[in-house]
């Protein structure tokens, strides 16, 4: 452990692998004394990232007067194929500071430069909801948001309020004889069948089954899967993850031989009532860009955009060369569409896990 202190009297603390696990409580009870709103602001993500990708997790503490006032987590990425990043936080939509106090988070962010200079990244990212300003963070993106729907009280107001359109999309899945199950690790299989294989479709690298074994373990009663059959047959699934206000869906997926039975649709309709029946006030759809296809999907259901801010201090290169749009990686993309389902389970966690 590095520590500073500041000109106000803030104590700030680099912690690494061997001890975070140990200050998870300190850092959760101090910081979110009413329970994590969202629960990807867990600290606990780093223990999820480190078991789950093989990342050297990080923390930044800040303390005044012996308490903590805030943190920032960080993941260290590395791989042969594309480099070494500092990130918070892999895999989540958000990550970033976790303060309310604007001095504290510029000597966050002073040791994270301190940090990702020390570990030879190309560059720090912090996928704020707000911008912070400090003078190492020159670069940002600001091109995608978050998806968000207040939650009324029952499922019978979220009904009513549903587009004509979509509520007839959610009967036709009715009427496909598919069924709804709910649970953890004993659905696992079927959940991953879905997700590596929609993945390959769309030509991206997927996730090990192990990091959703990682969530699964450490957030028990607050992440579960969802999972649609037709007959025995998963046709779509979900990862859905419960904080103190917010459920969000941090992976989802469906097979494209099964859409005519609108099971996604049919998926969604059953996530969004087991936030209301969870009591939640809002569902985080998670990120799009603005009119693409997954955003116009989320709108229809209600959805709003809400900011997203991803701050960089960058040291090599630029933020665009790692970006899934840029045109060098199209080609790659093409192949992987094609290649077999097998060989993309085998080599896709390896790939991706490297991946910012």
């Amino acid at each position: 452990m590095a520590s500073n202190v500041t000109a106000a009297m803030t104590e700030t603390a680099i912690y690494g692998p061997a001890e975070i696990a140990g200050r998870l409580e300190r850092w959760t009870s101090e910081l979110q004394p009413q329970g994590v709103a969202a629960l990807s602001y867990h600290p606990g993500w780093l223990l999820v990232l480190q078991r789950g990708l093989k990342q050297q997790p990080f923390c930044v503490e800040a303390v005044r007067a012996g308490r903590c006032v805030g943190i920032l987590p960080l993941s260290f990425v590395k791989s042969l194929l594309f480099g070494r990043f500092l990130v918070s936080m892999p895999y989540l939509n958000v990550g970033g500071v976790l303060t309310a106090d604007e001095e504290v988070a510029a000597a966050l962010i002073d040791r994270a430069v301190e940090l990702a200079d020390l570990l030879n990244v190309r560059y720090l990212e912090l996928r704020h909801e707000q911008e912070h300003p400090h003078a190492a963070l020159r670069d940002k993106l600001t091109s995608k948001v978050h998806m968000r729907l207040p939650l009324p009280g029952s499922s019978d107001e979220l009904w009513k309020k549903l587009d004509p359109k979509v509520r007839n999309q959610v009967r036709k899945g009715q009427q496909h004889e598919l069924n709804v199950h709910w649970g953890g690790q004993e659905l696992l299989g079927e959940f991953y069948s879905v997700f590596s294989h929609n993945m390959r479709d769309l030509g991206t690298p997927a996730f090990g089954r192990g990091l959703f074994e990682a969530v699964l373990t450490q957030f028990p009663g607050q992440a579960e899967l969802c999972v649609v059959r037709q007959g025995t047959t998963p046709v779509a699934s979900a990862l859905l993850t419960h904080g103190g206000r917010v459920t969000e869906v941090p992976s989802a997926s469906s097979l494209r031989a099964y859409n005519s039975t609108n099971a996604n649709m049919l998926m969604y309709w059953h996530l969004l009532c087991r936030a209301i029946e969870r009591g939640q006030a809002t569902f985080d759809f998670g990120r799009s860009s603005q009119e693409s296809g997954t955003f116009r999907f989320k709108k229809q259901w209600g959805a709003e955009p809400w900011p997203a801010v991803w701050q960089y201090y960058v040291r090599k290169g630029s933020v665009g060369d790692m970006r899934p749009d840029n045109r060098k990686f199209g080609l790659m993309i093409r192949m992987w569409q094609r290649l077999p389902l097998g060989v993309t389970r085998l080599v896709g966690p390896w790939i991706v896990r490297g991946i910012p």
